[in-house]
């Protein structure tokens, strides 16, 4: 009895640790051009022409601190295509060289890539289900590939995961600073109070820099600035900023009483601010340069008015030059705001 009550304890103290561990490890889904550039991801990567073929590659780690497991089983990855129509894809292992939980770098780990060929303007969704038993998680991952100038059709595709999240925002054309929103969903309805996790990837040498900066000036819990945690409402809903450029995952997570935890990712590539703040600086130069030539044309017009007045016998109107000055002020305002 006595052993059957420490083993029953044993189990859920380790169910409670690997639902914990589980909240950091996302799977990855990078488009790349090969092995050796996938860590160089950037948003641009998930825009694609008619006619390419994208390799995306997938991976199973902690993308705010650039650290690498081995995937444990196959994942399944399929595409939906713009008009509806899903491709089953067939996954080839690899291996990609990264850091491990002990910090060591150039460790290798097991990884898989699968292709495809962009054959319909649009938004092909990429959905992929990996399952890792050692973490107790069904992960479904989605990203969206862009194709064609304002072809916007299919980025809110549902594919049918477990555990799904639809945008309610265009995942592409987004900028640092923007709101996210979407609907959690688990098998087909709203996925209610769920904790919904958000996490920015980073490069390993950027990752390194990062935790040791938290872990210097948040000691008493680095992982809250890690990963970020809201919830959905009573109907699936939430929001949440991404308030930096990079690739960013968003997971909400179906925690049953009984049986693995289902979560549903949805990658979010964000771009710099547009324009960038260096072309602000420049319109707020030509904005000041405006004025300065409004306020000398001004001034001259007034002294040419002033002078007129005195060789005339009609007597000049009070004022006449200060409304020759705000006249142009005006101008000059409303001719640099149209430029911006």
């Amino acid at each position: 009895m006595k052993g059957n009550l420490i083993r029953t304890l044993f189990a859920v103290l380790l169910l409670i640790a690997s639902a914990g561990m589980a909240s950091a490890h996302f799977t990855m889904v990078f488009p790349s051009d090969s092995e050796g550039t996938v860590w160089d991801v950037a948003p641009e990567d998930y825009i694609a022409e008619l006619g390419d073929t994208k390799t995306v590659y997938m991976m199973w780690g902690h993308p705010y601190e650039h650290i690498l497991f081995d995937m444990a089983s196959v994942p399944a990855v399929s595409v939906m295509k713009p008009d509806g129509t899903v491709e089953q894809l067939t996954p080839e292992e690899i291996t990609v060289d990264g850091m491990d939980e002990d910090g060591n770098t150039g460790v290798s780990f097991i990884a898989y890539k699968a292709s495809f060929t962009v054959d319909q303007d649009g938004d092909t969704v990429v959905f992929v289900k990996y399952e890792d038993d050692g973490e107790n998680l069904i992960d479904y991952t989605k990203a969206v590939i862009h194709s064609g100038e304002e072809m916007w059709e299919g980025w809110d595709a549902e594919v049918g995961q477990q555990t799904e999240i639809l945008p309610y925002m265009r995942p592409y054309g987004m900028e640092e600073g923007f709101v996210f929103a979407g609907k959690a969903m688990y098998n087909g309805q709203p996925l209610t109070d769920a904790p919904v996790e958000i996490e920015i990837y980073h490069t390993l040498d950027l990752g390194i820099e990062i935790v040791e900066l938290a872990e210097e000036m948040y000691s008493y819990d680095p992982p809250m600035v890690f990963t970020r945690l809201t919830k959905s409402n009573d109907n699936g809903d939430f929001v949440y900023s991404l308030d930096e450029p990079g690739i960013w995952f968003v997971g909400a997570t179906m925690e049953p009483v009984d049986g693995r935890n289902v979560r549903g990712v949805f990658i979010v590539p964000v771009l710099e601010e547009f324009p960038p703040a260096e072309n602000q600086g420049s319109s707020s130069a030509e904005l000041q340069q405006a004025v300065a030539e409004a306020k000398q044309a001004a001034e001259d017009a007034k002294q040419a008015a002033e002078q007129a007045a005195t060789q005339s016998s009609t007597p000049s109107t009070p004022g006449f030059g200060a409304t020759y000055a705000v006249i142009g002020l005006v101008a000059a305002l409303f001719l640099v705001l149209r430029r911006k």
